[in-house]
């Protein structure tokens, strides 16, 4: 435009719409660590006591799915784990009773009180997986079962009347069974974990161990961590979950030496040297299930309930429940999903 024409009615429009140059925000300053220098006691130590109260008085959840072919032992290993009858087992069915057509969910609910604090466990059993002469996408009724549980979730949280604490249903851990065949992995086992390795935790576990020499077990423990890491599935504890170097390093341990964990269940005491203790009886001697000189069930319950259960929860709505969030706002155009409509 040349000099001495005057503005025209577009320019003026145009030069109104240039937004004013935003203030650019305060970077706020990095904390200087004073711990050395407070002059007398603050008590900002008590919110690890509060906290604990107030878990003491809500409870918790926690949510387990097991997963495996019929005779592994899943519901002995968990009553073992939670030293209750909080899974039924599948021979309770008559002897008449056939083997479910399709894969079933049965989700039972059990309210465990331990030194005060409540925790509402719920375990997920699957019967029928593995157990058909076709096995082709088994696995699907389960993830389909495990979204569900995030759906529920999201549609609760996006309420515009929000419960106080929503009720959690998400399955926060999967024990999937292994057969102890001493060879490797089968076709079934790996479809599996890779499916459902991406929206669940998966700790695998051989079962019936004691049906192994030390020898096949671990020549098997090793041919197992090979095939799973040659095929990709990421079991828990993830790498990439790793918060610190702390972490890394007793989950590497973990992931290099006790997965998958090689485990023995058993809710029937024998008297061992003037002891009472869960063991398997036989010709030659008792299996006592929590000697590690016999089984890896003691490094299982440790690493489930006595280490690693907040971390269990935590992965579970901090990643796996987010992938579902974000991946259902987004098919959404990023508005909370319709009730009823998925």
């Amino acid at each position: 435009m040349s000099k001495g024409l005057p503005e025209t009615r577009t320019d003026a429009a145009m030069s109104e719409l240039v937004p004013e140059p935003r203030p650019k925000p305060a970077v706020p300053m990095k904390p200087v660590s004073i711990n050395s220098n407070l002059l007398g006691y603050i008590g900002i130590d008590t919110i690890i006591e509060q906290m604990r109260k107030k878990t003491m008085k809500t409870g918790f959840d926690f949510n387990i799915m097991v997963v495996g072919q019929s005779g592994l032992g899943k519901s002995t290993l968990v009553n073992t784990l939670f030293k209750s009858q909080v899974s039924r087992k599948a021979s309770s069915w008559n002897r008449e009773e056939k083997i479910p057509k399709t894969v079933e969910i049965k989700a039972i609910g059990h309210v465990i009180e331990e030194g005060g604090v409540k925790m509402k466990l719920t375990v997920i059993d699957t019967p029928g997986f593995g157990d058909q002469i076709n096995n082709e996408n088994c696995w699907e009724p389960i993830e389909k079962y495990i979204n569900e549980q995030y759906e529920k979730f999201l549609k609760e949280e996006v309420n515009i009347a929000r419960k106080k604490r929503i009720p959690d249903t998400r399955v926060h851990c999967c024990l999937y069974f292994i057969s102890p065949t001493g060879h490797s992995l089968r076709p079934l086992d790996l479809e599996f974990m890779k499916h459902l390795s991406k929206v669940v935790n998966i700790i695998p576990v051989i079962a019936k161990a004691d049906t192994m020499t030390l020898e096949e077990k671990s020549e098997f423990k090793q041919r197992v961590r090979k095939e799973l890491e040659v095929n990709g599935i990421e079991f828990y504890p993830q790498k990439e979950f790793d918060e610190d170097l702390e972490d890394k390093t007793e989950n590497d341990k973990i992931r290099q030496e006790s997965m998958p964990f090689a485990v023995v269940g058993s809710d029937k005491e024998y008297q061992v040297n003037g002891k009472r203790v869960l063991g398997r009886k036989t010709p030659w001697g008792i299996i006592e299930v929590e000697n590690l000189n016999h089984c890896e069930f003691a490094l299982l319950r440790d690493f489930v309930i006595r280490t690693h259960l907040q971390d269990l929860k935590e992965v579970t709505h901090n990643i796996h429940y987010e992938t579902y969030r974000a991946k259902r706002l987004n098919d959404n155009g990023g508005l909370p999903p319709v009730l009823g409509k998925h």
